[in-house]
C-alpha cells in the first residue's frame, strides 16, 4: 500500500481533507493568493470549510495559527483552525464567507462596512497585550528590508533605473525618515495588511478577517493606513480624512493613544508618512510579483499606489527632496492621477 508521504502533494492534501471531514470532498479553489499558500473551499455534512496549503519550506502555518486564536480571544472574527497538519502545512479552516469588502464595497454601504473593519482595528489593537503575544517586532531592520523591495524590484528591476551616488543618498536619508516615522509611534498588534482583500463581508460579527499570519508589534497607524489607503480601492481625501479623525477619537476612547500627548495633528502626520512607507513597500511587492513569481496582475494596481506616495510627498517639505527624486526619475508619469 502507498504511503500518504509518497503521493504527490495534491493527492496528500485531498487525502487528509477527507480524513478530517469524515468523507469525499472536491477541493475548489477558493481565493488567489499572492504567497504560494493556496486556499481551496470544500462542502461537508458540516457546512462549507476552507483548507490551506502551505507548502513548507515556501510558507510556515504556525504563525497563522497563533495570530488565529490571539484574534479569536478578543472576540474578532478570524477562522476557527478545525483541523492542522503542521508538518505538511495543511489547515482545515472555518469559513468566512465569499465576498471580500473589495468585491462588495460602494458609495452606499462604504461607511457601514468601514465602521465595523475600524471597530474590530480598535479590538485588535486594545485587547491584545503586546507584552504576552509573543509577536515579533516591527524593527528598523524589517522597514528598511521593505522600504528596499522599492528601490531592488520597482525601480532598479521593474523601471531599470540606475541611480547615481547623490540619488541613492536622497533615497537613504528619506528611507531614514520613514523609518524613524514608524519607530516612534505607539505599539500596538498589526495585523500588516488589513484591507479590502483580506475583509470578508460577513453577515454576523463583521467583517471576517484573513491573511493576518505575517502580525508584528508595530506603529499604531499601520493598519489604519492599510484598510483607509486601499492599494486596491481609492476614497476621496476629504472622507479618509474624516475617517482618520474617527479612528483617533476611537482610539483615545479606548485606551490605544493618549490624547494628552498625541495630538490629532501628530496622529495625521505619523499616519501620512506611515502610507508612504506602507505604499512603497507595496510597490516593490507588485514588482516582485511580476519579475520573480510570474504573477502580472499586481502590477496594474502600482499607479494607484504610487499616487498616495506622490500625494502625501507634496503635501511634506520633509518629503519634498524625495518627490523630486521621483519626478527626475520619471515616476509621476506612472502615477494615475
Amino acid at each position: 500500500m502507498t504511503s500518504s508521504s509518497s503521493l504527490p502533494r495534491g493527492e496528500q492534501l485531498q487525502q487528509w481533507v477527507n480524513e478530517q471531514t469524515g468523507q469525499v470532498c472536491e477541493l475548489k479553489t477558493a481565493s488567489a493568493d499572492a504567497s504560494f499558500r493556496h486556499y481551496y473551499r470544500v462542502d461537508t455534512n458540516q457546512g462549507s470549510r476552507i483548507v490551506m496549503d502551505a507548502p513548507p519550506p515556501q510558507e510556515d502555518c504556525r504563525p497563522f495559527v497563533h495570530v488565529a486564536n490571539l484574534l479569536m480571544a478578543t472576540g474578532i472574527h478570524a477562522p476557527d483552525v478545525l483541523a492542522e497538519d503542521i508538518e505538511r502545512g495543511f489547515l482545515l479552516l472555518s469559513d468566512l464567507g465569499h465576498e471580500t469588502y473589495l468585491q462588495v464595497l460602494n458609495e452606499d454601504n462604504v461607511e457601514r462596512l468601514y465602521g465595523d473593519a475600524l471597530g474590530s482595528l480598535a479590538t485588535m489593537q486594545a485587547c491584545i497585550d503586546i507584552t504576552s503575544c509573543e509577536l515579533p517586532p516591527y524593527d528598523e531592520a524589517l522597514l528598511s528590508r521593505e522600504l528596499h523591495l522599492f528601490s531592488d524590484w520597482y525601480l532598479e528591476q521593474h523601471c531599470q533605473k540606475k541611480l547615481d551616488d547623490a540619488q541613492v543618498a536622497i533615497l537613504e536619508s528619506s528611507f531614514r525618515f520613514l523609518i524613524d516615522n514608524a519607530l516612534e509611534q505607539p505599539k500596538v498588534c498589526v495585523h500588516r495588511d488589513y484591507h479590502s482583500r483580506n475583509l470578508m463581508n460577513s453577515a454576523t460579527q463583521n467583517p471576517g478577517i484573513l491573511d493576518f499570519q505575517d502580525a508584528v508589534i508595530g506603529p499604531v497607524t499601520y493598519d489604519l493606513v492599510s484598510l483607509l489607503r486601499d492599494c486596491y480601492i481609492t476614497w476621496p481625501q476629504a472622507q479618509i480624512e474624516e475617517w482618520v479623525m474617527s479612528y483617533y477619537e476611537l482610539a483615545t476612547q479606548s485606551g490605544i493613544i493618549d490624547c494628552e500627548h498625541i495630538s490629532e495633528a501628530q496622529f495625521i502626520r505619523w499616519f501620512d508618512f506611515m502610507g508612504v512607507q506602507r505604499h512603497l513597500k507595496a510597490i516593490g511587492i507588485f514588482a516582485r510579483l511580476l519579475h520573480r513569481d510570474g504573477k502580472p496582475a499586481y502590477v496594474e494596481d502600482i499607479p494607484r499606489t504610487l499616487n498616495y506616495v506622490l500625494t502625501v510627498c507634496e503635501q511634506y517639505q520633509e518629503l519634498e527632496d524625495f518627490l523630486l527624486l521621483l519626478k527626475t526619475l520619471n515616476l509621476a508619469d506612472a502615477a494615475r492621477v
